[in-house]
């Protein structure tokens, strides 16, 4: 009988084309959006450079700028008008004036560069400035003959190379677990109680935990074609760096749709209909999807909501994922998310078995 069942829920899942097209069409949609603009290329923008100096200096600095690989540079504009338009209409992300006379040692020599930019796009502006801010040290100190005593020495605790793309990529990953999982769970089991389904079940010898478990089983092959996609996608289309072992991610991403389909089958145990159910995933993915960790880092929130987040079902999963796929850990180099994500595991299955044991709906 549990075998019939599995390969029943199968055939319905691939079945609903519909449903399965956006299962995995979501969130590849984010896979390919951030690809595209973080994937690839650690480049921090497209920035016109308009030399007005034309010397060894403006000439060192835009080589400077060329062989640093954070920026693209664009030498088509002439005017600084030209610029500015360009910037507000969104064409390019900054530019850089450099005045005539910069860098010689003159009375009338201007010193100083002119960056324009919009105050809406701080990361490339926070760059250019730190990049600029830099080489105009860096120059002082030649110009003037004058030795640094005070520097900066950088100690990285890794030697993997990372960048934004990847630590999304991993977020995108447990995003769509958990929408999938969710979603589909807690829609379909509400809608079987609609049509009376469930109740018919009860009435046979099928045990709840027999029905949960089939359920489950049959979805997690949605999962796994979720998780290949995602990955491949971003591996091979956007040179995404996974310097773990890709088995382990497999197998926590796996347990990580175990969890979100259980929630699923809890928040379906509440949900009278197919609208409430709608509503109640809408309520809790939408703020894990902002808050646990899927697009930044959750220790960037405010201290008071740290506390809260950390415990969220996606955000130990999602640091156990990254320090596999970053970072080569072992899942078990923090056993703290472990325990949260089995704790969430033994509570989404008991209020699941318990509810569906009594619903007779």
């Amino acid at each position: 009988m549990f075998l019939k069942l599995f390969i029943a829920d199968v055939k319905m899942i691939f079945r609903n084309r519909q449903s399965f097209f956006w299962a995995l069409m979501f969130p590849l949609m984010f896979t390919f959006i951030f690809g595209f603009f973080f994937g690839n290329s650690s480049s921090a923008g497209n920035v016109a450079y308009l030399d007005n100096a034309n010397n060894e200096i403006s000439q060192s600095l835009r080589s400077t700028m060329d062989q640093s690989g954070l920026f693209k540079i664009n030498d088509t504009y002439s005017s600084v008008d030209d610029i500015k338009s360009a910037v507000k209409n969104s064409k390019i992300s900054a530019g850089i004036v450099v005045p005539k006379g910069y860098g010689q040692q003159f009375a009338d020599s201007s010193t100083e560069l002119k960056i324009i930019y919009d105050p809406g796009n701080a990361t490339t502006n926070a760059v250019i400035v730190g990049f600029l801010d830099q080489y105009s040290t860096a120059l002082n100190y030649k110009i003037s003959n004058t030795k640094q005593i005070f520097s900066v020495v950088q100690e990285k605790i890794s030697d993997k190379e990372l960048n934004y793309f990847d630590f999304v990529l991993v977020g995108i990953l447990g995003l769509a677990l958990m929408n999938s999982s969710v979603i589909g769970i807690s829609v379909s089991m509400s809608r079987y109680r609609e049509d009376k389904i469930l109740k018919r079940i009860t009435t046979t010898p099928l045990k709840p935990w027999m029905f949960i478990t089939a359920e489950v089983l049959s979805r997690l092959i949605v999962n796994v074609i979720q998780i290949v996609l995602i990955l491949s996608i971003g591996i091979y289309f956007f040179n995404a760096h996974i310097n773990g072992s890709i088995p382990i991610l497999v197998l926590l991403s796996m347990i990580g749709a175990v969890l979100f389909q259980l929630i699923g089958f809890a928040i379906a145990s509440f949900a009278k209909s197919t609208d409430a159910a709608q509503g109640m995933t809408t309520a809790i993915t939408i703020p894990m999807m902002f808050l646990a960790g899927v697009f930044f880092p959750i220790d960037l929130l405010p201290s008071w909501l740290y506390m809260f987040v950390k415990y969220l079902p996606l955000a130990p999963l999602l640091r156990m994922i990254r320090g596999v796929a970053l970072e080569s850990l072992s899942p078990f180099d923090n056993p703290q998310n472990i325990l949260i994500v089995v704790g969430w595991i033994v509570v989404a299955l008991i209020i699941s078995s318990y509810k569906f044991r009594l619903s007779d709906e």
